[in-house]
């Protein structure tokens, strides 16, 4: 197996855009992936110390700490102003199982890949459990009918992406140049992302948030067993 030149992966960093200007934007998006985010977390049993990683504009950080939960928040860019500075792959400042939860919304996608099974170790070991929502390649499209009658919902969703480009997992070619890799792309379907998170995990459950199509959202129990 060829060895990886550790000076050839890019180093964890702020996201490269106009930050101050995304820090003030809300959109509905934002809501409705609270809205999941808190959904997941009320499912989960005796949760009360939560851990975001990547708090972004706040939102998430606010609902939670309004409804009572004992909130740390933790990003690789002061701008945020994140009670703790630091990156997802080396969550150090932390003790084993040092909170119920942690919650990363669309980060982990912002590291190189070689980075990922050291991010899904680090979030394994500093909580029970870890909500783990990651972004969908390409464009998508939804058929979608709902009926009061029992709830009854029918949904039928299609990406349109080129499924045969494979990311190197060194470039960040997408989104504006802000993501690494993406769910769907050659490599990082969903099921290579299950096996992955399998080494450290159970999988509780996984899903397409249908209200938020580019959005898959992954709810997991920590295997961790008191060793790195």
């Amino acid at each position: 197996m060829k060895t990886l030149d550790q000076s050839s992966i890019p180093k964890p960093d702020v996201m490269p855009v106009d930050r101050e200007s995304w820090k003030q934007e809300l959109h509905l998006s934002n809501f409705i992936n609270a809205y999941y985010q808190y959904r997941d977390v009320r499912a989960l049993p005796d949760i009360s110390k939560i851990l975001i990683i990547g708090p972004g504009q706040g939102l998430d950080t606010v609902i939670f700490r309004w409804k009572n939960y004992d909130v740390t928040t933790l990003d690789i860019d002061q701008l945020f102003n994140p009670d703790f500075i630091g990156s997802v792959n080396d969550l150090s400042l932390f003790g084993n199982t040092s909170f119920d939860v942690v919650i990363a919304s669309h980060v982990l996608e912002h590291l190189a890949e070689p980075y990922l099974d050291d991010c899904i170790a680090e979030l394994a070991r500093v909580a029970r459990y870890s909500l783990i929502y990651l972004p969908v390649a390409g464009r998508h499209g939804q058929l979608r009918f709902r009926f009061d009658f029992k709830g009854f919902e029918f949904s039928w969703v299609w990406d349109l992406f080129n499924f045969f480009h494979r990311p190197n997992g060194l470039t960040a070619s997408y989104c504006q140049g802000q993501h690494f890799w993406e769910i769907g792309r050659r490599g990082f379907r969903v099921g290579d992302l299950v096996r992955r998170f399998e080494q450290q995990f159970k999988i509780l459950k996984h899903y397409r948030n249908l209200d938020w199509l580019p959005s898959y959202n992954f709810v997991l129990e920590s295997k961790y067993n008191g060793k790195k």
